[in-house]
């Protein structure tokens, strides 16, 4: 290989040439990013021409090129082995100049269009000196030879192409510096780039490898393609064209990846991680020996399957409307994690071993299996292993469906039976765990079981979950219960005992009009409701324990009906999952916190007793010396679970190694005790940013003329419960957040919305950040939750000491005390605090300091 510096003009003009993009690179990609950099680098070096200082030229890159196979002495054709984004985006410059001038200066867009964009006396695809792949190539041609009719301008090609012609049009100033002449040149003539010549039998596809070693980069899925059409030497272009080129068009990069890592799986390699695809499958075919014929076949195999891919991605493509219909609920579910079983599925249909009713069947046990581990608080990190490895266990001996049953039925799937399913239902916090959509789509299934004559329309409605029992209950509520309260147990505690069940939870599409409202005044709410589920709790005379649990019980029964239970007999290990739960969440117990019998037995659906006995006489639970009495004090009944134990400290000693404080009177600081929510939290799923029932929207004017805003919302919410210095201050530290870069996104919620302080975009590659979350009161002021717990996933605060400095400024704030165990949480700061002018200024530069963190981040 050869290596040298040139320049644009040196490597693409003189005699007759072409530099082919192969078909196996990846298309053009360059975004409006990429370009305004590059723009902003011609400009420069233009404006250095008419310098008198003699200035450095602008490294661009390097361009890796290969001998085509099908050069010769009188054409040279060179294969872009890497640098095509640069040549394409270059080239498509020089026709924005050449048709620019084309009207006032023929003469200058004819040199310019045979110097750099064509070889005059060569025709059809040997007329470009720069050959694209197929898939750009009808847009990259229509530009060099300036027949745009009918072009498809939503390409990278045609975009970039735009993007030049308009920038130019505001550089046209002959007075400036830098005048479109001055453009070509410093294209032309300033950008250097490093020219890598392969030579004839060198191993072009190790340079790929080699490139992606060092920082190109590529994807998995762009080194498989790649590796593939370097082994079709015959075939390439009738399998590009006919396969390829339509399953590129059909599936995004990161989807066809995805469909490659599918097809090993559904091979039988179950333990093939994605990231190592191109590995696997290149050393699936060269231990084959694997030669063109069958280099096609599997493409041809990865095209049909990837038309069964588009169904899981797309159900409404499914034609069968019950397997529709159920690849719709878990699409919802955003259950990606059962692919390889439903792949399997679709493929064994498509090939005659099941039929469609088969099919929706099987899918069934598949929404069974997760619907019930939700509901039943299974940890669902395992779920990746279980069913990657459905395709290579699959009984061979019966069915499809009856051995994918049997399969999940299995030891160590975990696929809770009917009468555990009952007993959550009736006892399991069911708010706090799966993600908001998951919640509300059991919730919405439980009602479409009532088969009303005229249903709801789900997709159209605007429903979201509500608590019966409020979660912050008025004196009425609490009187009411009080009358159902045991000698061993506080209203409180018994309120928040059941008010998380599913028994108390509906759907509703007037979630503020029901609001914290004693119970008659819902019934007349939700007596007008169009849900049968809605109408049965009205028709009920009061509304507390009892009738909590006999609701679950009427749901339970539905809930078994409607997702079927796991085959008995086949091997199910025998454990306590709720016991698992709580050795987990004490676990993660952060430093510096404690929390009580009542928060842990709150949080699993327990009592406060079983939990006390469970600890006591379980050995080797980590953490369970921190779990004291309500008011911070060691039980009298804690002993250790073994003498080791006993022998090694005692319990306020090991609580103070922990990072616990006390308080004069002996007792646990109560700022550092964790709530039932905040052990939930500890477990949550990080990546569902937006928890419970809302997504979040920029636009604060969101709603039809005259409908009431998300931003008004927040602001009569916020207004009703907190003063009007409190709402003031809130309003000047939206604007400070703003002048900062930022904008604020609120919640869909109705009885309590919310405000996001929010910079770049949330979700998705590059997604975005919030520093915190701005909550209205209900009944006690509103409140700031601050994100620690999502920061700790998006850079630069995956750093911890950078969250604990953040803490730390936020503690300099008048009446705000936040414990260090709270890194890993979401702790509150109470709104009224800002009324303060020193509380206001700290915080603003707080905020100030965070938005310079991230956009140190964003440039770096």
């Amino acid at each position: 290989m050869q290596a040298k510096e040139t320049l644009f003009a040196d490597l693409v003009q003189g005699r007759a040439q072409q530099f082919q993009v192969p078909l196996y690179q990846r298309t053009y990609s360059w975004t409006e990013k990429h370009l305004k950099q590059l723009w902003s680098d011609i400009l420069e070096q233009a404006e250095m021409l008419g310098s008198e200082e003699k200035a450095s030229t602008h490294f661009l890159g390097s361009v890796v090129l290969a001998p085509s196979p099908r050069n010769d002495a009188t054409f040279p054709r060179w294969l872009v082995v890497d640098g095509q984004q640069r040549l394409t985006t270059l080239s498509l410059a020089l026709a924005a100049i050449r048709d620019h001038v084309a009207d006032t200066k023929p003469n200058e867009a004819q040199r310019i269009d045979e110097q750099y964009l064509i070889n005059k006396w060569n025709s059809g695809n040997d007329h470009l000196r720069l050959l694209p792949t197929q898939a750009d190539r009808s847009q990259f041609t229509a530009r060099i030879r300036g027949s745009l009719t009918d072009q498809d301008t939503s390409s990278g090609v045609a975009t970039a192409y735009a993007f030049f012609r308009k920038k130019l049009v505001e550089a046209d100033d002959p007075a400036a510096p830098q005048d479109v002449f001055r453009i070509e040149q410093a294209i032309t003539s300033r950008l250097t780039l490093v020219a890598v010549t392969a030579e004839r039998g060198d191993n072009v596809h190790r340079i790929f490898e080699s490139l992606n070693n060092t920082g190109l980069k590529l994807s998995q899925a762009d080194l498989l393609r790649n590796y593939l059409f370097m082994r079709l030497h015959t075939r390439g272009e009738h399998v590009y064209e006919t396969y390829w080129l339509p399953l590129q068009g059909s599936l995004s990069n990161d989807e066809l990846e995805q469909l490659m890592w599918l097809q090993l799986v559904l091979d039988g390699d179950d333990r093939v991680r994605r990231q190592d695809l191109y590995t696997a499958q290149q050393k699936r075919f060269e231990d084959l020996r694997t030669g063109e014929s069958e280099i096609e076949e599997y493409v041809r195999e990865l095209h049909r399957r990837g038309a069964l891919f588009r169904r899981l991605l797309h159900p409404e493509e499914e034609p069968d409307p019950a397997v529709r219909a159920a690849l719709r609920r878990l699409d919802a579910w955003q259950a990606a994690v059962t692919y390889p079983a439903l792949m399997l599925l679709l493929d064994r249909r498509e090939r005659g071993e099941l039929d469609s009713s088969e099919t929706a069947r099987a899918l069934a046990h598949i929404e069974s299996f997760l619907v019930r581990r939700m509901i039943c608080r299974v940890p669902t990190n395992n779920l990746n292993r279980i069913f990657q490895a459905v395709p290579g266990q699959l009984p061979r001996d019966v069915p499809v469906t009856e051995g994918l049953h049997r399969l999940l039925s299995s030891e160590n799937r975990f696929w809770p039976d009917d009468a555990e399913l009952r007993d959550k239902i009736r006892t399991a916090p069911f708010y706090q765990y799966g993600r908001w959509q998951q919640r509300k789509l059991v919730l919405q299934r439980l009602e479409e079981s009532y088969e009303h004559p005229e249903p709801v329309d789900f997709a159209a409605a605007q429903l979201t979950i509500e608590h019966v029992m409020p979660q912050s209950p008025g004196d009425e509520w609490l009187r009411a219960l009080s009358e159902e309260v045991a000698d061993d147990e506080t209203t409180e505690e018994l309120h928040a005992r059941f008010q998380h069940t599913l028994g108390n939870l509906t759907l509703t599409a007037v979630n503020a009009e029901l609001s914290n409202h004693p119970f008659e005044r819902k019934q007349d709410l939700l007596g007008g409701s169009h849900l049968e589920m809605n109408r049965r709790i009205a028709a009920t005379e009061g509304w507390g324990v009892r009738e909590i649990l006999a609701r679950a019980d009427e749901l339970a029964d539905r809930a078994i009906a409607l997702w079927p239970a796991p085959l008995r007999g086949v091997g199910r290990a025998e454990r306590s999952r709720d016991w698992q739960l709580a050795h987990l969440v004490l676990a993660a117990l952060p430093h510096g916190t404690w929390t009580s019998y009542g928060d842990l037995a709150a949080f699993l659906g327990s009592g406060a007793q079983a939990v006390g006995n469970h600890l006591a006489n379980t050995p080797g639970v980590v953490n369970a010396y921190r779990v004291l009495t309500s008011e911070g004090k060691v039980s009298d009944g804690f002993r250790w679970a073994t003498p080791q134990e006993a022998e090694s400290d005692d319990v306020r000693a090991r609580l103070a190694a922990d990072g616990v404080r006390f308080t004069v009177t002996g007792a646990a600081d109560p700022a550092q005790r964790l709530t039932a929510d905040d052990l939930a939290a500890l477990l949550a799923d990080t990546d569902d940013d937006q928890a419970d029932d809302e997504d979040t929207a920029q636009d604060g004017t969101m709603g039809t003329p005259g409908e009431e805003t998300r931003a008004e919302r927040f602001f009569r919410q916020l207004a009703a419960d907190d003063s009007p210095e409190t709402v003031e201050a809130v309003r000047a530290l939206f604007t400070h957040w703003e002048a900062l870069g930022g904008w604020i996104g609120h919640g869909a919620g109705h009885v309590t919305t919310s405000a996001y302080l929010m910079l770049g975009k949330a979700g998705g590659p590059g997604r975005g950040i919030w520093p915190m979350t701005l909550y209205p009161g209900t009944g006690r002021g509103g409140t700031a939750e601050v994100v620690f717990q999502y920061m700790a996933a998006r850079e630069p605060f995956t750093d911890r000491a950078l969250r604990a400095e953040l803490l730390t400024r936020l503690n300099t704030l008048d009446g705000v005390d936040l414990p260090e165990g709270k890194l890993e949480l979401r702790p509150n700061i109470r709104l009224s605090l800002l009324e303060k002018d020193r509380n206001r200024e700290l915080l603003a530069e707080t905020l100030t300091w965070f938005r310079d963190r991230w956009e140190t981040r964003s440039t770096s």
